[in-house]
Order: C-alpha cells, then structure tokens, then sequence
C-alpha cells in the first residue's frame, strides 16, 4: 500500500515573524492561533496544508544544517493554487505591492498560468491556475 500523509508543513525560516505574518495575510491567508506564539506564526494554506513561519533561532532549533541565503540561493519553490488567471494576479500583485518580489516571468501555457513572487524572506512562491477543462478535452 502507497504512502499517504493526512497533513502537510511546511516549516520556513524569517528574521521576523510579525511582519511575514502581516505579509502573508495582506495576500489574505488566515493563521491558526493555536499553533502560534510569538516565534511562530501557522500560515493555513489549505484545509490539510500548512506554513509554520518561524524565526531562525527557533528554525535552527529543527536542523543542524546553515539556514539557506535566500539572497544567494534557493531551497525550494512553494507552489499553490488559485481558482482563476484574475486571482493568481491578484495575489501575486498584492504581494508586490506588500513588498515582495518577482522572481520570474509570467508563464502562460494556455491551459496553465503561472506567476511567481518572492516573500519578504526571500523564500520563492509560486501562484497557478490550472484550467482543468482544457486538460480533459485531450
């Protein structure tokens, strides 16, 4: 039998929790109060998924390793959905104007919209719309 999991976090590593919070809920994601305090914020992605946004000393406190320079190197690209074209530029334009930034050209496959901005942390998120009509009519 495959693996299945019933959840998903993502843990990410800020200098300041207050303002990746602020940021995040400018593009309209809700926290869970119960899994936060003030060294981690649980950014709610999706029922099942969530982004445990914490600052780096508590981060470090998971992994041995050097936190990643973001300014210098990328250690993943977070990708989530949205329900139309119009919402991935809504979200990604709120995120611009909140103060990230773009990291890559619009992608646009007909059947796929891709848009991509990078938070405050320098953490690389991607926002896409897939039209899963146009994916059935093959």
């Amino acid at each position: 039998m495959a693996f299945t999991s019933k959840n998903i976090f993502i843990n990410l590593s800020v200098k300041d929790v207050n303002k990746s919070t602020n940021f995040f809920k400018e593009l309209g994601f809700e926290f869970n109060p119960q899994f936060s305090d003030e060294t981690t914020s649980c950014m709610i992605i999706s029922e099942n998924i969530f982004a445990m946004i914490m600052i780096e000393e508590r981060f470090k406190g998971f992994s041995k390793k050097e936190i990643v320079d973001t300014t210098t190197s990328a250690e993943a690209i977070l990708s989530f959905s949205a329900e139309s074209r119009d919402q991935v530029d809504k979200i990604v334009n709120k995120a611009l104007s909140s103060g990230g930034k773009s990291f890559s050209e619009p992608q646009d496959h007909g059947f796929m919209y891709i848009r991509g901005f990078q938070d405050l942390d320098g953490h690389l998120w991607e926002v896409a719309y897939i039209d899963e009509s146009a994916i059935n009519q093959e």
